[in-house]
């Protein structure tokens, strides 16, 4: 492994909190069979306020193909995960980069703790870089007479980040490469307002955005909608689990989950906008298919007014087994101090990834790829109160589709994700673009995992190359113009 350093101006006096530096060390990685050489870059870049001061020092790994000598055709990714207050960590070292964690093929933890190659990233199709946001991670506010409301909300995440992002691209000289942004769970909040801003105040102009278990976008779904639309979930799930009625289980959930959206879009909601005035001959047939469908008995339905929450779900599906199951994950299962009560002691999907992820993330970061600091690595940071209000990231999304023909979206979501449930991410989509007119540019693809639908080992093949070939359909042929 060779060793390169580049440090431009200086560090903090704090703690060794890096400003402006970066350690790039050359690898090699087989992916798909294909050998495929790269540098791995760590480093801090400043987010400046507007009088030119650097407040605050964002980390990264930047992955770039090395045997490529023309970067205006190669693509490049700009990736982020959630929280709001969450490292990068999760699709670094989970999915599209050169390095995977070290888990069973379902998932769950092993040790020792560590990194391996990952033969399905997307490192021989595209340049990639991980980007975490203030307090997460190695980033740090550096200024603490800064507001911190620059940085922890909808809107002021997504300003500061498009300015970093373009920061970046010029110090990279990517500014004719094809440009994707790819988020999870918060992460596509963060890439849909991003996607708006970079095209509006930057005129950076995307490719693609791919959205990883998405938000709802600040897309109104409220009362009957936003009761009926964890169904098709809970019904993966129970299938998941063996806990649905044998005319159901014996089929295959291919054949179930189409069957339950259409009830649910066709006879739940319009049940449940009836509200008390739903007939008792309807409700009691309402009940009877929710029941059948959830794994949840009838008379539980019937006690919550024909709606159950996924609290209640987690904890009431193998109750009799003594067992819960996950939010972010549902094929994962738990125990609780009681097995009464309505929610669960904790998600078993969240704590088990945190058990395999951040030791491994520690290791690999300092020890194999250099980056020597005393600050801790912040999984999941202090970012609160977060400013949620003026969340348009949808309509921002739309709007940037529309004003470009070039750029595609993609979902990519699980089907035991209890967090963001699949369902809702579809009508996520078919309500981002009310009109219609930019369907052809927006697709879904649905997992047989949870909210890391990458963690399995099947969906991390499957999705990549889902991403592979998104990639591929979304830039144009040389010399097409971009017009309607």
């Amino acid at each position: 492994m060779l060793f390169s350093f580049s440090v431009v101006a200086q560090e903090s006096s704090e703690r060794t909190s890096k400003i402006d530096w970066s350690n790039t060390t050359e690898h090699q990685v087989t992916i798909k069979g294909e050998r495929v050489p790269y540098t791995t870059t760590v480093g801090n870049q400043p987010v400046w306020n507007e009088d030119g001061k650097a407040v605050a020092s964002l980390f990264y790994t930047y992955y770039e193909r090395s045997d490529v000598n023309d970067k205006t055709r190669r693509p490049l990714v700009i990736s982020f995960n959630g929280g709001p207050g969450s490292a990068s960590v999760w699709m670094h070292i989970g999915y599209t980069g050169p390095k995977k964690l070290k888990i069973d093929d379902e998932g769950f933890p092993i040790q020792p703790y560590g990194v391996e190659d990952n033969p399905h990233s997307i490192l021989d199709v595209a340049d990639i870089v991980f980007v975490n946001p203030v307090n997460v991670a190695f980033s740090r506010i550096l200024d603490e007479e800064t507001d911190r409301s620059m940085f922890f909300g909808v809107n002021a995440d997504v300003d500061y980040l498009a300015d970093w992002i373009d920061t970046f691209v010029s110090r990279q000289d990517r500014w004719p490469s094809p440009k994707y942004l790819i988020g999870e769970s918060y992460g596509t909040t963060r890439v849909s307002g991003l996607a708006n801003r970079l095209q509006s105040s930057h005129w950076m102009y995307l490719n693609g955005v791919i959205l990883v278990s998405p938000t709802g976008l600040g897309i109104e779904r409220s009362g009957p909608v936003g009761d009926a639309t964890p169904l098709p979930y809970f019904a993966a799930t129970a299938w998941y689990h063996d806990a649905l009625d044998n005319s159901l289980q014996q089929k295959d959930l291919d054949d179930i989950l189409p069957e339950v959206e259409e009830f649910t879009i066709n006879e739940y909601i319009p049940a449940l906008a009836k509200g008390g005035f739903i007939s008792d001959e309807e409700r009691d047939e309402i009940a009877e298919k929710v029941s059948l469908y959830s794994g949840i008995s009838k008379q539980a339905i019937l006690d919550r007014n024909l709606s159950i929450s996924t609290g209640f779900f987690w904890k009431e599906l193998l109750r009799d087994e003594g067992l819960t199951v996950g939010r972010l994950d549902s094929r994962y299962r738990g125990i609780d101090r009681e097995n009464g009560g309505e929610r669960y002691d904790f998600d078993p999907a969240l704590t088990a990834w945190n058990h395999a992820f951040t030791p491994a993330i520690n290791h690999y970061l300092r020890d194999e790829l250099g980056y020597e600091t005393d600050l801790q690595y912040w999984t999941f940071g202090p970012v609160h109160p977060w400013d949620r209000s003026g969340n348009n990231t949808g309509e921002n999304l739309r709007s940037a589709m529309a004003e470009n023909p070039f750029l595609h979206v993609m979902t990519q979501s699980g089907y035991y994700d209890g967090g963001t449930n699949y369902f809702d991410a579809k009508y996520t989509m078919w309500h981002t673009d009310p009109s219609g007119k930019l369907k052809d540019r927006m697709s879904f693809k649905g997992y047989r995992s949870g909210h890391m639908m990458y963690l399995r080992s099947e969906d991390l093949a499957t999705s990549n190359e889902d991403i592979r070939e998104f990639i591929r359909n979304s830039i144009p042929e040389e010399g097409m113009p971009a017009k309607y």
